[in-house]
């Protein structure tokens, strides 16, 4: 299988560092490092984890500390599609509320 991120998982990445950035530079690049290898996790079995159905088809979830990874396997990749606090509202995010 091979690895995919959309433009928005990418710019959450990079939302996300900077974010952290302001306060520890050296610990937003190790935790966009962490973020990417837990994507990379998913690979191993994407079906593992829960299916988040209810914000748009095909849609699973990987939590990672306060993260929420969302992807959706394909026939032979897995698409990153958002990278998000769980403190967001995730429903806007995905057009469902």
């Amino acid at each position: 299988m091979r690895l995919i991120l959309a433009p928005l998982a990418v710019a959450d990445l990079e939302e996300i560092g900077d974010y952290i950035a302001l306060d520890n530079p050296p610990r937003a690049l190790s935790f966009v490092r962490d973020l990417r290898a837990q994507c990379h996790k998913i690979l191993d079995n994407p079906l593992a984890f829960a299916a988040r159905e209810d914000l748009a088809p095909g849609l699973r979830v990987l939590p990672y500390g306060q993260y929420l990874i969302f992807y959706r396997p394909l026939d032979t990749t897995v698409r990153i599609e958002r990278i998000l606090h769980s403190a967001r509202d995730v429903g806007t995010q995905f057009g469902s509320e």
